[in-house]
């Protein structure tokens, strides 16, 4: 069993996401968004609990999306897939181009900076990235992508509260191949991947790829005259497999350079201080920041191990290194000015090692499992406020070392032919070390950005460390009547652990009669606690009709406890009613409850209209979300749980697709439409009328071609047809605005309320050839 899975996990180019083999496409299967890799007569596989299973029969809310599918529809990145998926929010970090925000169930992060723990884990075949930074993953031939929602702890190597999405990626063939498929399309778009692999022996296979990623801008910066939002992306992949029968190793290495440039907001309202006003095109800007450019670097490998010890037992080692950096000019104001101008760096390093013992019995089967997670995060950044004061800049420096370790277990034993329960549990250990330093210059920028700017105090130097400890059950019960339905509830318990505030600012601490505060009043200062969520979950799966159709019916109750709330605030550093800083306040500040339902589909419509090979298939998604929080205490001690939302959580998510194949000319011809909905969603948790996001739909539709013979694929496709705009994030440092009441900017002179937004309507064509 398990040297069949390590055989279907290959090849994902890390942060590239770049897989060095693709196998044919074939025509669509039976069931809407599976592939013949995936089924057993229409029966989808997954590995949701490590080990391979119908995905009837977890009792865990899993979507699961076929790589074939993906690339059929054109799907190109990792965000696109919250398209189908219930409750589901992924989105390019405001700021960036690859780092990744993302939230299952209303549990997630929004603030890519060091410090900060992630809420749903991202995994490439079983090994986690510690950090959103290089995590919009560009999608090639993977075999699917699980996501897994509620907290995930007792099966996979770190402790996600909210939910983990996994990549299930190809194997290497048992023959030599080679693989080149391009894309080009609106804006400029220009894709090439090339792949190959081939065995040496019988037991050793290697495979290699590269890519080049290319598109023209949406928009343009008027001020520099670069584009913006392009893509500019170099990648490459290298991955050598061993399969002796009982052994199966495979090591793997990947590289990805992004040279985009910097992806800059829209203002949302004109120049408080300048009067410029707000420009027509929302992919246009006025940034003027460009002291330091955009560019990110990535690099790491993997050592997978599986060893057969006997026919139920089996041995697994997962090793795992990555290293990233970056560098990024933040223009929060997105005017000429130094209002409120960020240049950035960002290092990351994480080292990574799992062992697990896996058991699969006649009427038992689990694993046992011990994680451990070495990791640095590294941010620095200027705040530059030269309208404020000519040559004021704040300079903050986060610097955080993760050690954590972990034992965990579950295990599922069949009570009855009918009735099977499981167990699990998991012991975290936690220690998060912090140095926060920030200076405040006068001159221009800090000599880490290349100005001449210099030091005239110092208002945090904190170093400091704390170990956050818990234990968190899972538990379920599953009735099964019979192989088509699957009846669950299952309770389980996320934790994420605490920290400190990685702009925190040490100087802004006053005890309660004012005065300077003592090294354990700082660190309270600083610190905030871990969250938890305890999650109740009843579920219906079932196949009808001999597998024509499937379905997925969740409801869910959620506890969200000691919810870490950051955020960042103007502050006025000597009193003078001027804000010359910004100043990170991060509490466990409130306590809420979670709760909704989810419903998903697929039905086989028709099949062999003619005796021809032609079919007509749809799939769906529902997802329903109530998230209140039940108390919320602000920085003055008052709870406003009835003035604070959930941000990036819609009330509603759904989905509505289908596909038509058509045999023609010695192939098949598949038309393929997808509609999916997302309801209003606050980017904060306080509502902005100017950044929230009305409810919207879009429209995607491809035309595609396969060849019988799997020699070759011809797709025409098309993203956001009707070309609604949409915002996925924003920065908002002004108050008031509402209902005629003038801006007042909190932070620099022009006031910062800038927009984010969501991919135009594209037009691309795609070509595959196999040989």
């Amino acid at each position: 069993m398990t040297k069949t899975i390590y055989a279907r996990a290959a090849l994902l180019a890390g942060c590239a996401g770049i897989a060095t083999f693709a196998a044919p496409l074939a025509a669509q299967d039976e069931v809407a968004g599976t592939t013949a890799s995936e089924q057993e007569d229409g029966v989808i596989i997954v590995t949701a609990r490590r080990r391979e299973e119908r995905l009837i029969d977890v009792p865990l809310s899993v979507t699961s999306l076929s790589g074939e599918s993906l690339i059929q529809q054109g799907v190109q990145d990792l965000t696109q897939i919250a398209q189908q998926v219930p409750n589901l929010t992924l989105e390019v970090s405001r700021g960036t181009n690859t780092t990744l925000t993302a939230f299952i169930r209303g549990v997630g992060q929004q603030d890519p900076v060091a410090g900060f723990e992630a809420g749903v884990g991202l995994y490439i075949d079983d090994v986690y990235l510690n950090r959103p930074q290089a995590a919009v993953l560009d999608i090639y031939q993977v075999e699917r992508i699980e996501v897994l929602r509620g907290p995930q702890g007792t099966l996979y190597g770190r402790n996600t509260i909210g939910g983990a999405i996994k990549y299930v990626t190809a194997a290497l063939p048992d023959k030599t191949s080679l693989m080149v498929r391009g894309t080009y399309g609106s804006y400029d778009q220009a894709d090439l991947i090339v792949s190959a692999s081939t065995p040496i022996t019988d037991n050793l296979k290697i495979g290699a790829s590269g890519a080049r990623l290319s598109r023209g801008g949406f928009g343009e910066n008027l001020t520099l005259g670069t584009e913006n939002y392009n893509k500019d992306v170099w990648a490459a992949r290298g991955t050598i497999e061993f399969d002796s029968g009982p052994v199966f190793v495979r090591l793997s290495g990947d590289y990805i350079k992004d040279n985009s440039e910097a992806r800059q907001g829209h203002r949302l309202i004109p120049g408080q201080l300048s009067g410029a006003p707000v420009l027509d095109d929302v992919f246009d800007t006025r940034a003027g920041l460009d002291i330091v450019d955009q560019e990110v670097e990535a690099y790491g490998g993997a050592l997978n191990v599986a060893i057969e010890l006997s026919d139920t037992l089996t041995f697994k080692s997962i090793t795992g290194y990555r290293e990233d950096k970056s560098t990024t000019p933040i223009d929060f104001d997105s005017l000429p000015a130094v209002d409120l101008d960020v240049p950035a760096i960002y290092e990351n390093e994480q080292f990574s090692q799992e062992l697990q013992l896996l058991y699969e019995g006649d009427r038992l089967s689990g694993v046992l499992g011990f994680y451990y997670l070495d990791a640095n995060a590294f941010t620095a950044f200027d705040v530059a406020l030269f309208t404020t004061l000519n040559g004021l800049t704040a300079q903050t420096l986060g610097d955080v070392d993760t050690k954590t370790w972990s034992v965990f277990g579950d295990f599922t034993y069949d009570l009855t032919d009918t009735i099977s329960v499981s167990v699990g549990g998991r012991y975290t250990n936690d220690k998060r070390s912090s140095r926060v330093l920030r200076t405040t210059f006068l001159g221009g920028f800090s000599d880490l950005f290349g100005g001449a700017g210099f030091p005239i105090a110092v208002t945090s130097d904190f170093d400091d460390s704390a170990t956050f400890k818990d234990f968190n059950p899972r538990a379920s019960i599953s009735w099964q009547p019979n192989a088509n339905h699957n009846v669950y509830f299952t309770y389980s318990q996320g934790f994420k652990g605490g920290g400190f505030d990685p702009r925190g600012q040490t100087t802004a601490c006053r005890n309660s009669t004012g005065g300077a505060c003592t090294p354990q009043e700082v660190f309270d200062f600083m610190a905030f606690d871990p969250e938890t969520v305890d999650s109740f979950e009843l579920g219906w799966k079932a196949s009808l009709l001999d597998n024509r159709v499937n379905i997925r019916l969740a409801g869910f109750l959620g506890q969200y406890d000691n919810v870490q709330i950051p955020g960042s605030v103007g502050f006025d550093s000597n009193g003078d009613g001027t804000n010359d800083s910004f100043i990170g306040i991060t509490s466990n500040a409130a306590s809420a409850d979670v709760n909704g339902i989810e419903f998903e589909g697929t039905a086989l419509i028709g099949k062999d209209f003619a005796g021809d090979g032609s079919r007509f298939s749809i799939n769906w998604s529902l997802g329903v979300l109530d998230a209140k929080f039940n108390t919320f205490i602000d920085a003055f001690g008052n709870d406003v749980a009835d003035q604070r939302v959930f941000q990036n959580t819609p009330d509603i998510t759904a989905h509505m697709g289908f596909n038509m194949g058509l045999p023609v000319g010695g192939g098949m011809m598949d038309f393929i439409g997808l509609a999916s909905l997302r309801s209003d969603a606050s980017q904060f948790e306080v509502p902005n009328p100017f950044l929230d996001q009305d409810g919207f739909v879009l429209v995607d539709a491809s035309i595609v071609y396969t060849a019988d013979s799997g020699l070759y694929s011809i797709g025409l496709h098309g993203k956001n047809l009707f070309d609604k705009e949409y915002i996925v994030a924003g920065y908002n440092f002004v108050a008031g605005g509402v209902a005629g009441a003038p801006f007042i900017p909190t932070l620099g002179r022009e006031g910062t309320l800038t927009g984010f937004y969501g991919d135009p309507r594209r037009i691309f064509v795609t070509g595959q050839i196999n040989f």
